[in-house]
């Protein structure tokens, strides 16, 4: 947790009485309030497919996508995007990339179209939501591309900074952008994201937790600690990588987060 403090002015106070002078010091501090640890409880869990190296987590039609990166240090990983079926955690692929020269990253639908960002090509895909073929792409300056949202109106972009970008949906280029902070310092890596009842929740790569975000202004207004889930993670799949992956299904106002090469998916409540 990162906790930056205010410090005050420091009021040194000299007074005389006589032959003894009298001097007192007193020290005003003020600090900036911690982000408060969201509570959440695991209602249930569910079997992951531990191939797939999670970059983007989303309910679309009451399905539950997911794309996926391929390291080079892993050759028998893939970039691709697919449907996994929660009770089973058996994963259908849809679309596949060439992972010598993309690496598959965050994901999002937008009316009658889903939109893929690759991790360092600033290029993005854009496919037929039903059929899933690629009917366009689009650039970004970005220097990279990590996490894919949508509050309805825009495309809302990651790239492992402290910005998130707004992306015109129709022109694919940048309409606006959002500082975030947490305890007034910028935080940086954010990268899956998920936009939940007017906030945006981000994973913050590297680490265990999922922040909530006010769009807003980019205040970090709360924070999950996924900690738990990521160790049993570790045990359950010794080669499971770092926490990535939340999806919220409106249909039944359920979330689930995952992980990178995670044997589970976890279903969990917190007041949202």
């Amino acid at each position: 947790m990162k906790i930056r403090a205010a410090f005050g002015l420091l009021i040194v106070l000299l007074s005389a009485c006589g032959d003894k002078p009298d001097q007192s010091e007193s020290v005003s501090v003020e600090s900036v309030p911690s982000v408060p640890i969201i509570q959440y409880s695991v209602t249930q869990s569910y079997p992951h497919d531990t191939s797939l190296f999670t970059e983007g987590l989303l309910f679309h039609n009451g399905k539950l996508y997911e794309s996926t990166g391929s390291p080079a240090e892993l050759p028998h990983i893939r970039s691709v995007i697919g449907v996994t079926d929660i009770p089973t955690g058996t994963f259908t692929p849809k679309i596949e990339i060439d992972r010598s020269i993309y690496f598959g990253e965050g994901i999002v639908f937008f009316k009658d179209k889903l939109y893929q960002l690759t991790y360092k090509n600033q290029l993005g895909f854009i496919y037929d939501a039903k059929t899933f073929k690629q009917i366009g792409k689009f650039s970004y300056a970005n220097r990279e591309g990590w996490g894919l949202t949508t509050d309805g109106s825009h495309l809302v972009m990651s790239d492992g900074t402290d910005v998130l970008t707004y992306l015109d949906p129709t022109q694919l280029t940048p309409e606006k952008t959002l500082r975030v902070t947490e305890n007034e310092a910028a935080l940086d890596n954010l990268n899956e994201l998920e936009f939940i009842k007017g906030f945006i929740y981000a994973n913050v790569w590297g680490t265990n937790y999922v922040v909530k975000i006010d769009p807003s202004n980019g205040t970090v207004v709360g924070k999950i600690d996924l900690s738990s889930l990521s160790n049993e993670a570790a045990i359950r799949n010794p080669d499971a990588d770092v926490l990535n992956g939340i999806a919220y299904d409106p249909a039944t106002d359920r979330v689930y987060v995952t992980g990178k090469m995670w044997a589970n998916i976890y279903q969990i409540s917190f007041e949202h």
